[in-house]
């Protein structure tokens, strides 16, 4: 799992100034951060879920969860201002690493009917967003234990200046995306 950010250092580098024709290895991007978001809307009901799904997230990740809060109150969905809904990790380091392995060689390929990530879902700055469905394709996770099934974003931020580079970089970390 460690292996992952050695190979980046060199293999990686090499490649990417190899495709780009970068003149320094400071141009080369990097895969600087990882956030998960996970959103709960039935958390305004029962505070029980929360702590639940909260539970599952840290586990996933390996590092403490944060509560996310409402910003605004909407009547409709029976929102108040600082209700907690949501829970996010941000993973940097290491446990970046270690989850971006996992997540690629482990969990990706347990997805029923996998055929591939959305190779267009880049936002026009370098950053990919994957939606997961379910948390169940976690090996770290017992399907016991699970009272609900809960999906979550999963959101690679990049140093890549374009869409183009931020796809090759993550195509060399082995992410399967779609023909």
């Amino acid at each position: 799992m460690a292996r992952l950010k050695e190979v980046y250092q060199t293999e990686i580098a090499e490649a990417m100034t190899k495709k780009f024709g970068y003149k320094n290895i400071m141009e080369v991007p990097k895969l600087e951060k990882i956030i998960i978001n996970m959103g709960i809307g039935e958390a305004k009901e029962n505070a029980k879920i929360l702590d639940s799904a909260v539970r599952d997230m840290e586990i996933i990740s390996g590092q403490k969860a944060v509560l996310t809060k409402a910003k605004k109150s909407i009547a409709n969905f029976k929102l108040r201002e600082g209700m907690a809904i949501g829970c996010k990790v941000t993973l940097r380091g290491k446990r970046m690493y270690e989850f971006a392995d996992r997540l690629i060689n482990l969990a990706l390929p347990r997805v029923r009917d996998f055929r591939g990530v959305n190779p267009n879902a880049f936002d026009g700055r370098g950053n990919f967003a994957l939606g997961i469905k379910e948390q169940l394709i976690f090996p770290e996770i017992e399907y016991d234990k699970v009272d609900k099934v809960r999906g979550m974003d999963v959101i690679f931020v990049t140093t890549a200046k374009t869409d183009e580079e931020a796809r090759e970089l993550l195509t060399l970390f082995n992410m399967p995306f779609a023909k």
